[in-house]
Protein backbone atom coordinates (compact mmCIF):
# COMPACT_ATOMS: atom_id res chain seq x y z
CA UNK A 1 0.00 0.00 0.00
CA UNK A 2 1.20 3.44 -0.92
CA UNK A 3 1.82 5.85 1.75
CA UNK A 4 -0.82 8.41 1.39
CA UNK A 5 -3.21 5.19 1.69
CA UNK A 6 -1.85 3.90 4.76
CA UNK A 7 -2.33 7.63 6.36
CA UNK A 8 -5.76 8.05 4.90
CA UNK A 9 -6.72 4.15 4.39
CA UNK A 10 -10.30 5.62 2.90
CA UNK A 11 -8.90 6.87 -0.09
CA UNK A 12 -7.50 3.63 -1.38
CA UNK A 13 -11.18 2.72 -2.15
CA UNK A 14 -11.85 6.08 -3.19
CA UNK A 15 -8.58 7.62 -5.47
CA UNK A 16 -8.20 4.69 -8.36
CA UNK A 17 -3.96 4.01 -8.28
CA UNK A 18 -2.39 1.61 -10.49
CA UNK A 19 1.24 1.28 -9.62
CA UNK A 20 4.19 1.62 -12.61
CA UNK A 21 7.00 0.37 -10.69
CA UNK A 22 10.33 1.41 -9.34
CA UNK A 23 8.53 3.63 -5.66
CA UNK A 24 10.02 4.28 -3.30
CA UNK A 25 12.45 6.05 -5.24
CA UNK A 26 16.07 6.54 -2.97
CA UNK A 27 17.11 9.75 -1.25
CA UNK A 28 20.73 9.81 -0.64
CA UNK A 29 23.25 12.54 0.99
CA UNK A 30 24.94 14.64 -2.03
CA UNK A 31 28.46 14.20 -0.53
CA UNK A 32 31.11 15.48 -2.84
CA UNK A 33 28.93 18.31 -4.56
CA UNK A 34 28.34 19.44 -0.43
CA UNK A 35 32.33 19.21 -0.27
CA UNK A 36 32.28 21.19 -3.47
CA UNK A 37 29.67 23.90 -2.28
CA UNK A 38 30.12 23.99 1.48
CA UNK A 39 28.35 25.04 4.01
CA UNK A 40 25.04 23.22 3.70
CA UNK A 41 24.15 19.33 3.74
CA UNK A 42 22.39 18.19 0.74
CA UNK A 43 20.55 15.67 -0.18
CA UNK A 44 18.92 14.31 -3.31
CA UNK A 45 15.52 12.71 -3.86
CA UNK A 46 15.98 10.21 -6.95
CA UNK A 47 13.01 10.83 -9.13
CA UNK A 48 14.84 9.99 -11.99
CA UNK A 49 14.09 6.70 -10.97
CA UNK A 50 10.97 6.08 -10.64
CA UNK A 51 9.30 4.05 -13.87
CA UNK A 52 11.21 0.36 -14.76
CA UNK A 53 11.70 1.85 -18.40
CA UNK A 54 11.65 5.72 -18.34
CA UNK A 55 11.85 7.81 -15.13
CA UNK A 56 10.75 11.30 -14.10
CA UNK A 57 8.07 13.26 -12.29
CA UNK A 58 5.48 12.16 -14.44
CA UNK A 59 5.44 8.34 -13.82
CA UNK A 60 3.85 9.30 -10.48
CA UNK A 61 1.22 11.41 -11.74
CA UNK A 62 0.27 8.93 -14.33
CA UNK A 63 -0.30 6.40 -11.46
CA UNK A 64 -3.07 7.95 -10.45
CA UNK A 65 -4.71 9.39 -13.89
CA UNK A 66 -4.39 5.80 -15.66
CA UNK A 67 -5.45 4.48 -12.49
CA UNK A 68 -8.71 6.43 -12.73
CA UNK A 69 -8.89 5.19 -16.57
CA UNK A 70 -8.75 1.39 -16.15
CA UNK A 71 -11.13 2.15 -13.18
CA UNK A 72 -13.39 3.41 -15.56
CA UNK A 73 -12.69 0.32 -18.46
CA UNK A 74 -10.70 2.97 -20.71
CA UNK A 75 -8.36 0.43 -22.94
CA UNK A 76 -7.02 3.04 -25.11
CA UNK A 77 -5.43 6.57 -24.33
CA UNK A 78 -4.42 9.36 -26.77
CA UNK A 79 -1.47 12.20 -26.66
CA UNK A 80 -1.04 15.40 -29.04
CA UNK A 81 1.95 17.16 -29.12
CA UNK A 82 5.69 17.50 -31.15
CA UNK A 83 8.16 14.73 -32.09
CA UNK A 84 10.74 14.09 -29.50
CA UNK A 85 8.85 15.83 -26.77
CA UNK A 86 8.98 13.93 -23.62
CA UNK A 87 5.10 13.87 -22.29
CA UNK A 88 4.65 11.66 -25.58
CA UNK A 89 7.28 9.37 -24.20
CA UNK A 90 6.29 9.66 -20.49
CA UNK A 91 2.61 8.80 -21.76
CA UNK A 92 3.61 5.55 -23.96
CA UNK A 93 5.88 4.11 -21.02
CA UNK A 94 3.12 4.96 -18.32
CA UNK A 95 0.39 3.47 -20.28
CA UNK A 96 2.44 0.21 -21.56
CA UNK A 97 3.07 0.15 -17.78
CA UNK A 98 -0.55 0.08 -17.30
CA UNK A 99 -1.24 -2.49 -19.70
CA UNK A 100 -2.89 0.27 -21.99
CA UNK A 101 -2.90 1.03 -25.61
CA UNK A 102 -1.85 3.92 -26.56
CA UNK A 103 -1.88 6.46 -29.52
CA UNK A 104 0.60 9.19 -30.00
CA UNK A 105 -0.14 12.14 -32.32
CA UNK A 106 2.68 14.19 -33.95
CA UNK A 107 3.62 17.06 -35.96
CA UNK A 108 7.67 18.07 -37.00
CA UNK A 109 8.56 20.73 -34.51
CA UNK A 110 9.91 23.97 -36.43
CA UNK A 111 12.53 24.93 -33.61
CA UNK A 112 13.42 21.07 -32.95
CA UNK A 113 14.18 20.90 -29.08
CA UNK A 114 12.59 17.26 -28.78
CA UNK A 115 15.40 13.90 -28.78
CA UNK A 116 15.42 12.11 -31.67
CA UNK A 117 15.88 9.30 -28.63
CA UNK A 118 12.67 10.35 -27.16
CA UNK A 119 10.26 9.33 -30.68
CA UNK A 120 12.42 5.88 -31.16
CA UNK A 121 11.60 5.02 -27.33
CA UNK A 122 7.65 6.16 -27.77
CA UNK A 123 7.99 2.93 -30.39
CA UNK A 124 10.10 0.66 -28.29
CA UNK A 125 7.09 0.99 -25.79
CA UNK A 126 4.48 0.09 -27.78
CA UNK A 127 2.37 3.56 -28.40
CA UNK A 128 0.55 3.83 -32.14
CA UNK A 129 3.14 6.42 -33.83
CA UNK A 130 1.11 9.15 -36.29
CA UNK A 131 3.47 11.50 -37.95
CA UNK A 132 1.56 14.34 -39.61
CA UNK A 133 2.71 17.51 -41.90
CA UNK A 134 1.74 20.30 -39.40
CA UNK A 135 -0.72 20.90 -36.37
CA UNK A 136 -3.73 20.88 -38.03
CA UNK A 137 -3.19 18.01 -39.73
CA UNK A 138 -2.38 16.39 -36.26
CA UNK A 139 -5.62 17.01 -34.99
CA UNK A 140 -7.77 15.90 -38.02
CA UNK A 141 -5.55 12.62 -37.85
CA UNK A 142 -6.59 12.90 -34.05
CA UNK A 143 -10.23 13.13 -34.28
CA UNK A 144 -10.10 10.11 -36.85
CA UNK A 145 -8.54 7.96 -34.57
CA UNK A 146 -10.67 9.31 -31.78
CA UNK A 147 -13.68 8.04 -33.95
CA UNK A 148 -12.32 5.00 -35.27
CA UNK A 149 -11.90 3.46 -31.50
CA UNK A 150 -15.58 5.19 -30.66
CA UNK A 151 -17.26 2.79 -33.51
CA UNK A 152 -14.34 -0.30 -33.04
CA UNK A 153 -14.35 0.02 -29.03
CA UNK A 154 -17.67 1.27 -28.26
CA UNK A 155 -16.00 4.31 -26.79
CA UNK A 156 -12.64 6.78 -27.68
CA UNK A 157 -9.61 7.23 -26.39
CA UNK A 158 -8.99 8.58 -23.24
CA UNK A 159 -6.85 12.43 -23.81
CA UNK A 160 -3.21 12.43 -21.61
CA UNK A 161 -3.34 16.27 -21.28
CA UNK A 162 0.13 17.73 -21.41
CA UNK A 163 -0.55 19.39 -17.95
CA UNK A 164 -1.36 19.11 -14.48
CA UNK A 165 -4.74 18.32 -12.75
CA UNK A 166 -6.13 17.53 -9.46
CA UNK A 167 -5.53 13.82 -9.50
CA UNK A 168 -2.25 13.45 -10.99
CA UNK A 169 -1.27 16.22 -8.64
CA UNK A 170 -2.23 13.63 -5.53
CA UNK A 171 1.03 11.97 -6.99
CA UNK A 172 3.15 14.24 -4.77
CA UNK A 173 0.78 14.36 -1.95
CA UNK A 174 1.81 10.61 -2.26
CA UNK A 175 5.60 11.46 -2.27
CA UNK A 176 5.86 13.62 0.53
CA UNK A 177 4.16 11.13 2.48
CA UNK A 178 7.07 8.79 0.94
CA UNK A 179 9.67 11.15 1.80
CA UNK A 180 8.06 11.27 5.30
CA UNK A 181 8.66 7.71 5.73
CA UNK A 182 12.12 7.87 4.53
CA UNK A 183 13.17 10.15 7.15
CA UNK A 184 11.24 8.90 10.09
CA UNK A 185 13.54 5.35 8.80
CA UNK A 186 16.61 7.89 9.36
CA UNK A 187 17.88 7.83 5.41
CA UNK A 188 17.47 11.81 6.06
CA UNK A 189 17.04 14.59 8.48
CA UNK A 190 13.94 16.35 7.82
CA UNK A 191 15.49 19.47 5.10
CA UNK A 192 14.70 22.79 5.69
CA UNK A 193 13.99 23.30 1.91
CA UNK A 194 12.77 21.29 -0.82
CA UNK A 195 14.30 22.66 -4.57
CA UNK A 196 12.31 21.62 -7.13
CA UNK A 197 11.23 22.42 -10.98
CA UNK A 198 8.45 24.76 -11.58
CA UNK A 199 7.07 23.62 -14.94
CA UNK A 200 3.24 22.73 -15.40
CA UNK A 201 3.16 22.96 -11.34
CA UNK A 202 1.59 19.91 -10.31
CA UNK A 203 5.04 18.77 -8.69
CA UNK A 204 5.87 21.46 -6.46
CA UNK A 205 1.61 22.14 -5.49
CA UNK A 206 1.55 18.62 -4.74
CA UNK A 207 4.74 18.63 -2.63
CA UNK A 208 3.00 21.76 -0.60
CA UNK A 209 -0.22 20.26 -0.39
CA UNK A 210 1.38 17.13 1.00
CA UNK A 211 3.82 18.59 3.41
CA UNK A 212 1.00 20.31 5.22
CA UNK A 213 -0.61 17.08 5.91
CA UNK A 214 2.25 14.91 6.56
CA UNK A 215 3.30 17.65 9.41
CA UNK A 216 6.72 18.18 8.11
CA UNK A 217 7.95 21.92 8.13
CA UNK A 218 10.22 21.89 4.99
CA UNK A 219 9.74 24.65 2.67
CA UNK A 220 9.01 24.45 -0.75
CA UNK A 221 11.35 26.35 -3.22
CA UNK A 222 9.44 25.97 -7.20
CA UNK A 223 12.27 27.20 -9.78
CA UNK A 224 9.88 28.81 -12.45
CA UNK A 225 11.42 27.27 -16.05
CA UNK A 226 8.68 29.18 -18.38
CA UNK A 227 6.42 32.03 -18.73
CA UNK A 228 4.95 34.12 -15.51
CA UNK A 229 2.07 33.75 -17.13
CA UNK A 230 1.63 30.28 -17.12
CA UNK A 231 3.26 29.20 -13.44
CA UNK A 232 2.47 31.72 -10.95
CA UNK A 233 1.30 32.14 -7.06
CA UNK A 234 -2.40 32.50 -8.02
CA UNK A 235 -2.22 29.31 -10.26
CA UNK A 236 -0.57 27.54 -7.78
CA UNK A 237 -2.88 28.31 -5.51
CA UNK A 238 -6.03 27.06 -7.56
CA UNK A 239 -4.21 23.67 -8.24
CA UNK A 240 -3.22 23.55 -4.80
CA UNK A 241 -6.82 23.74 -3.37
CA UNK A 242 -8.67 21.78 -6.44
CA UNK A 243 -6.56 18.82 -5.12
CA UNK A 244 -6.89 19.83 -1.57
CA UNK A 245 -11.08 19.77 -2.44
CA UNK A 246 -10.28 16.45 -4.32
CA UNK A 247 -8.89 14.79 -1.30
CA UNK A 248 -11.43 16.19 1.21
CA UNK A 249 -14.32 15.04 -0.71
CA UNK A 250 -13.08 11.31 -0.95
CA UNK A 251 -11.82 11.15 2.60
CA UNK A 252 -13.13 13.98 5.29
CA UNK A 253 -10.50 13.27 7.77
CA UNK A 254 -7.98 14.55 4.80
CA UNK A 255 -8.02 18.20 6.34
CA UNK A 256 -8.64 21.19 4.20
CA UNK A 257 -5.63 23.59 4.28
CA UNK A 258 -4.72 27.70 4.23
CA UNK A 259 -2.34 28.46 2.17
CA UNK A 260 0.22 31.59 3.49
CA UNK A 261 2.10 34.14 1.23
CA UNK A 262 5.21 32.21 2.65
CA UNK A 263 3.71 28.78 1.45
CA UNK A 264 4.36 30.12 -2.34
CA UNK A 265 7.78 31.56 -2.79
CA UNK A 266 8.66 30.94 -6.65
CA UNK A 267 11.90 31.35 -7.47
CA UNK A 268 12.53 33.75 -10.98
CA UNK A 269 16.24 33.89 -10.86
CA UNK A 270 17.03 31.53 -13.59
CA UNK A 271 13.86 31.74 -15.82
CA UNK A 272 16.11 33.06 -18.58
CA UNK A 273 15.00 34.76 -21.73
CA UNK A 274 12.60 31.85 -23.12
CA UNK A 275 12.03 28.00 -21.62
CA UNK A 276 14.46 26.50 -24.13
CA UNK A 277 17.23 29.44 -23.98
CA UNK A 278 18.62 28.28 -20.02
CA UNK A 279 21.06 30.44 -18.39
CA UNK A 280 24.22 29.74 -18.29
CA UNK A 281 24.41 29.22 -14.60
CA UNK A 282 21.83 26.00 -15.17
CA UNK A 283 24.36 24.64 -17.83
CA UNK A 284 27.23 24.92 -15.13
CA UNK A 285 25.02 23.24 -12.56
CA UNK A 286 24.24 20.27 -14.48
CA UNK A 287 28.09 19.39 -15.21
CA UNK A 288 29.03 20.12 -12.05
CA UNK A 289 26.23 17.36 -10.58
CA UNK A 290 27.90 15.18 -13.02
CA UNK A 291 31.46 15.96 -12.21
CA UNK A 292 31.17 15.47 -8.65
CA UNK A 293 27.55 12.74 -8.50
CA UNK A 294 28.28 11.13 -11.49
CA UNK A 295 24.44 11.90 -12.31
CA UNK A 296 22.71 13.03 -14.89
CA UNK A 297 20.83 16.49 -15.29
CA UNK A 298 19.49 18.49 -18.45
CA UNK A 299 18.89 22.18 -18.86
CA UNK A 300 15.70 23.39 -19.17
CA UNK A 301 14.14 22.14 -15.67
CA UNK A 302 16.57 20.32 -13.28
CA UNK A 303 19.53 22.30 -14.23
CA UNK A 304 17.82 25.66 -13.22
CA UNK A 305 16.49 24.11 -10.36
CA UNK A 306 19.84 22.71 -9.27
CA UNK A 307 20.73 26.55 -10.19
CA UNK A 308 18.79 28.23 -7.78
CA UNK A 309 19.80 25.97 -4.82
CA UNK A 310 23.40 26.65 -5.87
CA UNK A 311 23.37 30.34 -6.10
CA UNK A 312 21.40 30.26 -2.53
CA UNK A 313 23.81 28.33 -0.90
CA UNK A 314 27.26 30.65 -2.13
CA UNK A 315 24.77 33.64 -0.78
CA UNK A 316 24.70 31.44 2.80
CA UNK A 317 21.30 31.64 2.57
CA UNK A 318 20.88 27.91 3.56
CA UNK A 319 24.09 27.64 5.75
CA UNK A 320 24.29 24.69 7.86
CA UNK A 321 20.88 23.82 6.86
CA UNK A 322 19.62 20.33 5.61
CA UNK A 323 18.52 20.77 1.59
CA UNK A 324 16.86 18.59 -0.50
CA UNK A 325 17.01 18.58 -4.49
CA UNK A 326 14.07 17.09 -6.10
CA UNK A 327 15.48 14.96 -9.10
CA UNK A 328 12.57 15.21 -12.29
CA UNK A 329 14.41 13.85 -14.84
CA UNK A 330 14.76 10.29 -16.42
CA UNK A 331 18.72 8.38 -15.39
CA UNK A 332 17.32 5.40 -17.37
CA UNK A 333 20.02 4.25 -20.22
CA UNK A 334 17.78 4.08 -23.02
CA UNK A 335 20.64 2.88 -25.31
CA UNK A 336 19.76 -1.07 -24.98
CA UNK A 337 16.54 -0.54 -25.29
CA UNK A 338 17.39 1.63 -28.86
CA UNK A 339 19.73 -0.36 -30.16
CA UNK A 340 17.51 -3.35 -30.21
CA UNK A 341 15.45 -1.41 -33.04
CA UNK A 342 15.69 -2.61 -36.28
CA UNK A 343 15.37 0.41 -38.39
CA UNK A 344 14.41 -1.45 -41.31
CA UNK A 345 10.90 -2.67 -39.17
CA UNK A 346 10.21 1.39 -38.69
CA UNK A 347 8.14 3.45 -41.19
CA UNK A 348 10.08 6.15 -43.67
CA UNK A 349 9.49 9.09 -41.60
CA UNK A 350 10.41 7.76 -37.90
CA UNK A 351 14.24 6.45 -39.97
CA UNK A 352 15.49 9.96 -39.98
CA UNK A 353 15.08 10.12 -36.24
CA UNK A 354 17.06 6.95 -35.68
CA UNK A 355 19.65 7.69 -38.35
CA UNK A 356 20.09 11.06 -35.96
CA UNK A 357 20.14 9.22 -32.95
CA UNK A 358 22.70 6.91 -34.44
CA UNK A 359 24.91 9.68 -35.17
CA UNK A 360 24.21 11.05 -31.50
CA UNK A 361 24.98 7.80 -30.22
CA UNK A 362 28.16 6.86 -31.87
CA UNK A 363 30.80 9.49 -30.31
CA UNK A 364 29.18 8.67 -26.93
CA UNK A 365 29.45 4.54 -27.35
CA UNK A 366 33.53 5.07 -28.63
CA UNK A 367 34.05 7.02 -25.35
CA UNK A 368 32.89 4.58 -23.27
CA UNK A 369 34.83 1.54 -25.04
Amino acid sequence: MIPLFRQYPALRDKVPYTSLGGLPTPVHRLENLGEELGSAILYIKRDDLTGTVYGGNKIRKFEFILGQALNDGVKDVITFGVAGTKHALFAAAAAKGAGLNSITMVHPNPKPFGEPANVLMAHYCGTELHHHRNFRLMLIGGAYQCLKRLLTRGRPPRLLRNRSCPLGTVGFVNAAFELREQIERGEMPEPERIYVALGSMGTAVGLLLGLKATGLESRVIPVRVSAKSRTNAAAMARLFHDTNNLLHSQDASFPEFELSERDISINQEFTGESYLAFPPKAAEAVGLMNLTEGINLEGIYTGRSLAALIADVKRGDVRGKVVLYWNTFNSRNLTPSLASIDPRSLPQWMRRYYAEWATQAKPRRERAI
